[in-house]
């Protein structure tokens, strides 16, 4: 009798163990499946438009992407860009001349879209000094600062500026001064002067004076030629 109890005691312990054996089991399969389907973030299609300021043209060429996953696109030529991203993720938008703008999509986003307009301000950049050298190459720079061949600036200037042409140029702008003015004036007087004192042969010689030959064709028709040869 008192054995038949013993190995009653122990078939149910060892049942018990059994039960608590395939419990963990279950338990182990079931707990895993729930914690993936928790993990499993929804996968959005972001869409959208880039704009700058008030203006209703969109931003070509701006980079629009995801930094912890690696993915990106860019805007087209009207400003519009469309990519996949999961819900929870950080979406940077970058363009040159702009400041950079954050986009988040909720962690609880659950359709299957998320549309935008963004919009970004201009961000002025100011690029350092940049010094021009007459010199194409380092060597030939280090080559005429040792052989103190350096080029005057002043010099060049005055050379560019008695420059024949612009000279020329600036000659004839230049207005005639009060000196040169009476100078012209005494010339156009001695040039009137020799034209009065040399002889004139056109009007010396009468065959080629048109007013001496009107003259003795009228004396000829009103026969004055004829009488003065009668009288004589």
């Amino acid at each position: 009798m008192l054995l038949n109890h013993l190995n009653y005691i122990r078939l149910f312990n060892g049942t018990v163990k059994l039960l608590f054996i395939c419990f963990l089991c279950g338990a182990g399969l079931i707990i895993p499946e729930k914690a993936f389907a928790q993990g499993k973030s929804t996968v959005v299609q972001l869409s959208g438009v880039v704009a700058s300021g008030d203006s209703l043209y969109g931003v070509p060429g701006v980079t629009v992407f995801v930094p912890k996953a690696g993915r990106g696109t860019v805007t087209n030529e009207y400003g519009y860009f469309s990519m996949p991203v999961l819900a929870g993720d950080s979406v940077v938008v970058r363009a040159l001349g702009f400041k950079h703008l954050t986009v988040m999509i909720p962690k609880n986003y659950n359709k299957q879209s998320y549309s935008v307009v963004l919009e970004l301000k201009e961000d002025a950049t100011l690029l350092p000094e940049v010094r021009v050298f007459p010199y194409p190459t380092e060597e030939l720079f280090k080559k005429a600062f040792l052989a103190l061949r350096v080029p005057d600036e002043q010099k060049s200037a005055a050379e560019k500026n008695l420059n024949e042409q612009l000279m020329a140029r600036i000659f004839d702008n230049t207005s005639i001064g009060p000196s040169a003015n009476f100078r012209n004036t005494m010339d156009m007087q001695q040039m009137y002067l020799n034209k009065q004192s040399m002889p004139n042969q056109y009007n010396n010689n009468p065959l080629l004076n048109p007013f001496a030959w009107g003259q003795l064709i009228k004396q000829i028709k009103n026969g004055d030629l004829k009488r003065k040869y009668k009288d004589d």
